[in-house]
């Protein structure tokens, strides 16, 4: 007879792998536009169903469901490696001003120098979500106490506030750039072509290898410093790789859907109550894998949600996470494990 510990694991893979399924063709099936499911099946199948319904599935909803898959799975990893590098539970790129250094500098990069094309950018995103880490970073080791997760969320929500008014005074002198800067601020995977998604998927895989290649040295890393550094693991080198995979994948993310929060705040830890209950533990090779497909589905709900609830007008995703991440941060926060921290 099959213990339970051995299938459960299984299971688990085994409905994420549904669920990505078919969250993937209820975004690429809800749209504005009503088309009948077999419609839906016909022109992914190469069957015949007419060139409009063809050029809307390929050209418009394919992408825009790749991109919530591709985006959504980089803030999870992201999350996760940021929880286990800091030791921190608040941990996340939006709460931690990541994304909104992201955010600035591609405001800067397109309302003071010009640049309008997404390679044009994007560096500046890797550059902007990398030196808001640093801030946030060396203003939560201040005091006797060094970096505590509650001293760190506290720098980060500091640090996101004051770029959040940084960019509100560079687009108010720029009305175009407003106007396209309050859509791409609320988070969305709307009008995003094909090309886009290509153009991203470079840096987030290299991002992503980065994350699960450090799996191993973030395990070591939750025992403590010493006991890491015991067990011969450089912890320059696993800082330095963990802040890369972080750069990249929140960097390209925030570039093309904007600073969608929350997603690497909640999905780790709704990825460690599941790993726990699969009786898999707190190894990170399964909790960044874990977060990456939870990650992928949260953020592509929320798109098919914001789709469907106030037809035919759209509610952006990043508002949608938004209702759901702002209770789970609060209800963490005031948890008794975070009380002393």
């Amino acid at each position: 007879m099959t213990h339970p510990a051995r299938w459960r694991p299984a299971l688990l893979v085994a409905l994420l792998v549904a669920a990505l399924v078919v969250l993937g063709l209820l975004s690429i099936g809800l749209g504005a536009l009503r088309i009948p499911p077999g419609q839906v099946i016909s022109a992914l199948t190469g069957d015949p169903a007419g060139a409009r319904i063809e050029d809307i599935i390929w050209s418009v909803r394919v992408p825009r469901t790749a991109l919530g898959l591709a985006a959504g799975a980089a803030l999870g990893l992201s999350g996760c490696v940021m929880q286990a590098l800091t030791r921190n539970p608040l941990a996340d790129p939006g709460i931690l001003g990541v994304s909104a250094g992201a955010a600035f500098a591609i405001v800067l990069a397109a309302g003071v120098a010009g640049i309008g094309s997404l390679f044009g950018y994007i560096w500046f995103a890797f550059a902007g979500a990398l030196a808001a880490s640093v801030v946030v970073y060396l203003l939560g080791r201040l005091g006797r106490s060094g970096p505590t997760p509650v001293k760190l969320a506290l720098a980060g929500i500091a640090v996101t506030s004051a770029l959040s008014s940084l960019t509100s005074a560079v687009v108010l002198t720029d009305p175009d750039a407003l106007d396209r800067f309050r859509f791409w601020s609320a988070g969305s995977l709307a009008d995003q072509e094909a090309s886009t998604v290509w153009s991203i998927l470079p840096f987030l895989a290299v991002g992503a290898l980065l994350a699960l290649a450090s799996a191993p040295a973030l395990n070591s890393l939750a025992l403590g410093d010493d006991v890491a550094a015991s067990l011969g693991r450089r912890l320059g080198l696993v800082r330095l790789q963990g802040v890369l995979a972080i750069t990249l994948l929140t960097g390209a993310a925030v570039a093309v859907i904007g600073p969608v929060v929350f997603i690497g705040l909640v999905v780790p830890h709704v990825a460690r109550v599941l790993a726990q209950h699969a009786g898999i533990g707190p190894d990170h090779r399964a909790l960044l894998a874990l977060s990456a497909a939870l990650a992928a589905c949260l953020l592509l709900a929320a798109d098919i949600l914001g789709r469907v609830i106030a037809r035919p007008v759209e509610i952006q995703a990043g508002i949608i996470v938004a209702f759901i991440g702002g209770p789970f941060f609060i209800a963490l926060v005031r948890r008794r494990k975070l009380a002393e921290v």
